[in-house]
């Protein structure tokens, strides 16, 4: 397949080469842009302590994933696909390393073998072709083939890494864990809508031009890719809600089992019977020796 080659993909364009023939879903990639606004105005808003120059990575490159998605739904081609595609892996490559090295606070080498199986397992996944009767990876003579859930299957390793790191982070009672589980709800209707593209072709139709399912993902990808940019924001392993007094010590972290194991600091049996005289009469002492 050669760069310059039509890739059709989607309900929306179906065989047409033209520009502008999918309109519905080029404007849905406004959602990303928007997307991308919000997280810079969010980053910004930040104290100026708190505010570092990674932060600002996630916005930069969700506004690339919406310049990329928008170049592929006008030009349709091999070489629009790859920039449609680049900024994706690139956002979750890099958000799976903030993940695990600054919420769950996994050491960067640890971070980076995980990451590394991460980038292994997508291209794995993506290899696998689903056609009548089959699905794996098929041999170069078998037809019929097509990339599985209507090129969906990929976004499954994603979907799942999101909600195992935010239900980790909800039982440790991180800050950012509800940001994450709530866009991993929004990330699993989207895939499905992007599965059902082609299926509802028929079914989803603007101003008498079929249109499916496809701007649908956009948007709801957008909704989800800012917050993760907002949960990036809540810090580090630090940032965990405090347990409380009944805690069990099994669920306490090690600085905090430390903490309840030092001694109070003993309180003197003058100190405790002064504690305990009246105010009444503290007073009344006081009076007869004036300062």
């Amino acid at each position: 397949m050669t760069l310059g080659e039509h890739v059709f993909l989607y309900c929306e364009r179906g065989t047409n080469e033209a520009l502008l023939a999918e309109p519905v879903n080029a404007l849905s990639n406004g959602a990303f842009l928007l997307a991308a606004l919000a997280g810079f105005f969010v980053v910004l808003r930040q104290p100026e302590e708190d505010r570092n120059a990674d932060q600002f990575l996630l916005p930069v490159i969700v506004l690339f994933i919406g310049l990329g998605s928008l170049a592929f739904h006008l030009y349709a081609n091999s070489a629009a696909q790859l920039f449609d595609i680049v900024p994706i892996g690139v956002f979750m490559l890099a958000y799976l390393s903030l993940a695990l090295n600054r919420f769950l606070g996994v050491p960067p080498a640890t971070t980076a073998f995980v990451v590394i199986g991460f980038a292994a397992i997508m291209a794995i996944v993506l290899q696998v072709r689903c056609g009548q009767d089959f699905i794996g990876f098929p041999p170069a003579d078998l037809t019929g083939v097509k990339p599985c859930l209507n090129g969906s299957l990929g976004y499954l390793p994603a979907l799942a890494a999101l909600i195992v790191v935010g239900l980790a982070l909800s039982e440790r009672g991180h800050k950012a864990a509800p940001w994450l589980l709530w866009a991993a709800a929004i990330f699993a209707v989207s895939i499905t809508l992007r599965s059902l593209d082609l299926a509802l072709c028929d079914k989803v139709v603007i101003q008498g031009r079929n249109t499916g399912t496809h701007a649908a993902w956009h948007v709801l990808n957008a909704v989800a890719l800012f917050l993760l940019i907002r949960a990036s924001l809540e810090g580090g392993p630090e940032t965990y809600a405090k347990p409380h007094a009944e805690t069990p010590v099994e669920f306490l972290r090690p600085e905090e089992v430390e903490a309840a194991r030092e001694p109070t600091e003993p309180v003197s049996l003058a100190a405790a019977a002064e504690a305990d005289e009246p105010e009444g009469e503290k007073r009344e002492e006081k009076s007869f020796f004036p300062a």
